[in-house]
């Protein structure tokens, strides 16, 4: 039982980290950047990809993790 509910946790912890940026929106500004720079890259680096904003998510990870390890070992 321990270990389900462990893969449940990790499973939504990953949902949530990864639901983060794409509730913030778009990354980039698109092809208009490009032509300007001449890159695709956008001006600031990773919008949304912070540990601060991604802590529930690492948390859940987390305790997902201990649960299946505690799990195993029991």
């Amino acid at each position: 039982m321990l270990i389900w509910l462990g893969v449940v946790l990790f499973v939504i912890g990953l949902l949530v980290t990864a639901i983060q940026p794409i509730r913030r929106g778009r990354l980039s500004r698109g092809p208009r950047n490009a032509a300007k720079d001449g890159t695709l890259e956008p001006p600031r680096p990773g919008a949304g990809f912070g540990l601060k904003t991604n802590l529930p998510g690492i948390v859940l990870i987390a305790a997902g993790i201990i649960l299946m390890l505690a799990g195993a070992f029991i």
